[in-house]
């Protein structure tokens, strides 16, 4: 790279960190508003005339967590539905229905944010599956998981209460001020800058060399749009946020990565807020800041570096690279997207260099929690707080607290299962898939693309991606075979909703304490101290569950070459 590349990148990469620092404030101190605010919305009271909701009323965490699932098992019915009846319906483009198979695999995905795609998007959907079916799983999974974490943060703000909010109005209020209003201005933003936005359909174009080709078309802004801000990923074309219909130039690039990271920033500002002391969310924002710049610098340098005989030969690794974002705007997407639980793409993954290609998959081991998620990055990062601060607890003999709560067996006990959820599942799910013989022949002769260590990897990626909803792939894999459709779909299942319900449990735990006065003796959780002491055992908690298998993977590939 030459030095004006560098210094591009890094404009880039400091420009947006710059932008998310000025809506810290504004934007966490509005959602903060808008779910403590007392009066609805007219759009809101007919929403909850409609489906029968008393929005005054308050749910216990036992009802919350029912509601969530509830409303994602009919989620998951309707996308399936309309997959399978893609022939009958409007704007089909000629579109068979999709399979069984690769239909439960998409609608398990898109209802739990992941958006993992094991199809060829403008081949296989349609618009009206694309935006009746995805584009409402993109807002109403996004508001589920804000939902979620608001009801964890009334947790630690309650005193003596048995509930911890209503999810309807949670929900709600997640769309109509939150979500719908951002996605409108993002796709304004998004169509004047050139996404395609439109109903055409395939358009034959004739090429410099005279032959036809055919271009797809569709309502892709309003769909991308959502598709970051959410931190849903999944793209209306099978190249994704690479496709220059979706995104077309590095403006374009650095705008949808500011997307995708704005609200998990700006909700530790929620957070602080709602428990009434802005410290406590500058803490946890800083930690979150220091994890997510340590990995787009590890992420920049190594394929800066361009290790590797490939690269070397080529004198960059620009293979899987758009060459109008370069390596840094490369890397910047990367490391945003996997920091979070977007999943999107401007660079394919799997042809990064082997230590390169790591590190992605390392930020989504951490839980995805340097930001995470719109709101499960932040319900992550709470739960990793209560264990740093039992661990502080342990180190100074005294029962720990964190804003007032005691952190008792019970909350420690949910706090451990949710840690423990995600790695069970992801290195189970990769482990049987090469114990079994006959799933292992059939992986290697119709998924894998690169047998040996990087096939490993492939494969790992997969079930890392799919346990933490992020939905991006090494896509030298292909996932569309029956084993994978299934396996794959049953962790985002059970790596979404299993999590969910031990947060709520926490929250429920928290919400009937009382407050305990502060003491000379209590871990200040506001100091760069604690920052330090969370950041640590974010790290170690992954370095210990992860590093066998990593060695044998990308750590093994990465010593060879």
């Amino acid at each position: 790279m030459t030095p004006a590349d560098i210094w591009a990148g890094v404009l880039q990469a400091g420009s947006v960190l710059l932008i998310l620092a000025l809506l810290y404030v504004p934007l966490g101190d509005w959602m903060a508003r808008t779910f403590t605010a007392v009066r609805d919305w007219r759009v809101e009271r007919g929403v909850y005339r409609l489906i029968g909701v008393d929005s005054g009323s308050a749910q216990t965490w036992q009802a919350y967590a029912r509601s969530v699932v509830a409303f994602s098992v009919v989620g998951v019915l309707f996308v399936y539905a309309l997959q399978r009846v893609q022939q009958w319906l409007p704007y089909s483009l000629g579109l068979p229905d999709v399979p069984s198979g690769l239909a439960f695999n998409t609608a398990v995905s898109f209802v739990t944010n992941t958006n993992w795609q094991s199809y060829t998007p403008e081949t296989t959907l349609g618009y009206t599956v694309q935006f009746a079916g995805l584009a409402v799983q993109n807002f109403v999974s996004a508001a589920v998981g804000i939902a979620v974490a608001v009801a964890l943060v009334r947790g630690f703000a309650s005193r003596r209460s048995g509930t911890i909010g209503n999810f309807w109005v949670d929900l709600t209020r997640s769309i109509t001020r939150i979500l719908l209003p951002l996605s409108f201005v993002a796709a304004i933003a998004l169509i004047s800058a050139g996404v395609v936005q439109n109903f055409n359909g395939f358009v034959d174009v004739h090429t410099v060399a005279g032959a036809v080709q055919q271009l797809p078309g569709g309502p892709v802004a309003s769909q991308e749009a959502i598709k970051e801000l959410g931190t849903n990923g999944g793209g209306f074309f099978n190249a994704n946020s690479a496709h220059p219909f979706e995104n077309p130039t590095p403006w374009t690039s650095a705008f949808e990565v500011l997307l995708l990271l704005a609200i998990p920033f700006a909700l530790p500002r929620t957070f602080g807020r709602m428990v009434g002391d802005n410290r406590q969310g500058y803490a946890i924002a800083a930690v979150m800041g220091v994890v997510f710049v340590a990995a787009l610098i590890a992420v920049g340098a190594l394929e800066a570096g361009a290790s590797g005989a490939a690269p070397q030969a080529a004198g960059a690794a620009m293979e899987g690279k758009e060459q109008r974002f370069g390596i840094l705007g490369s890397a910047l997407f990367a490391a945003s997207t996997t920091a979070t639980s977007t999943g999107a793409v401007n660079s394919m993954h799997d042809s990064y260099t082997a230590l390169g290609g790591m590190i992605p998959m390392v930020e989504m081991m951490l839980g995805e929690v340097a930001p995470g998620g719109v709101g499960s990055g932040l319900y992550g990062m709470l739960i990793l707080a209560v264990i740093a601060v039992f661990v502080g607890g342990l180190l100074v003999g005294r029962t720990p607290e964190y804003l007032g709560k005691k952190i008792s067996a019970r909350e420690i006990k949910l706090s451990s299962l949710y840690i423990l959820v995600t790695p069970t599942l992801v290195l189970v799910g990769t482990a049987v898939s090469f114990a079994i013989p006959a799933v292992r022949a059939d992986m290697v002769k119709t998924s894998i693309l690169n047998p040996g260590v990087h096939g490993l990897s492939e494969v790992l990626y997969a079930f890392t991606s799919a346990a933490n909803n992020n939905g991006s792939a090494f896509a030298g894999l292909s996932a569309d075979t029956p084993w994978l459709n299934t396996a794959l779909g049953v962790v985002m299942v059970l790596g979404r909703f299993v999590p969910m319900i031990l947060v709520l449990g926490l929250a429920g735990s928290l919400a009937g304490q009382d407050r305990v006065p502060s003491t000379a003796g209590t871990l200040p959780t506001h100091r760069p101290q604690f920052v330090g002491l969370l950041t640590v055992v974010a790290v170690v908690i992954t370095a210990l569950t992860y590093f066998p298998v990593l060695a044998l993977g990308p750590l093994a590939e990465g010593l060879v070459k």
